[in-house]
């Protein structure tokens, strides 16, 4: 059973445990540099899903234009293919159509595409390269 939990509060333990999985995730094994990984985060709501107490998932929302713009969504190595990422990308969904929230949208990595497709997100325009990671953007209307 996954436990999710979000904060906008930089000094709490949710969101140190997001940026701990970010740090494993992007920086050490993707190779991004820390400095273009970390930004933004006192604009965001971070969210962190918890299996037996160890934080495994993360992802962070920034609201542009009444949209919310999902970032940072990424799974530790040891805890893939057990559908934590879908299920927090759910949780998400959920949030935002109670918020009343038109459109989520995301910048996917390529290679993560076909995942997104899955969970009703549509590519949008041409692709383009973040962190050196080619990526396009994909929504998905509510």
């Amino acid at each position: 059973m996954i436990a999710f939990y979000r904060t906008n509060d930089l000094t709490s333990k949710v969101y140190q445990d997001a940026l701990a999985i970010r740090k494993e995730v992007f920086v050490v094994e993707q190779g991004v540099p820390e400095a273009l990984e970390i930004d933004a985060e006192e604009l965001a709501m971070h969210y962190v899903g918890y299996v037996d107490n160890q934080a495994v998932v993360t992802a962070r929302i920034i609201e542009e234009n009444g949209a919310w713009h999902i970032q940072r969504v990424a799974t530790l190595n040891s805890q893939r293919h057990k559908g934590y990422a879908k299920e927090l990308l759910k949780c998400i969904e959920e949030i935002a159509v109670e918020d009343k929230v038109p459109y989520l949208t995301l910048g996917a990595q390529d290679q993560a595409q076909d995942f997104y497709s899955k969970l009703g997100f549509e590519v949008v325009g041409v692709g383009f390269l973040d962190a050196g990671i080619p990526h396009h953007k994909m929504n998905k209307k509510l």
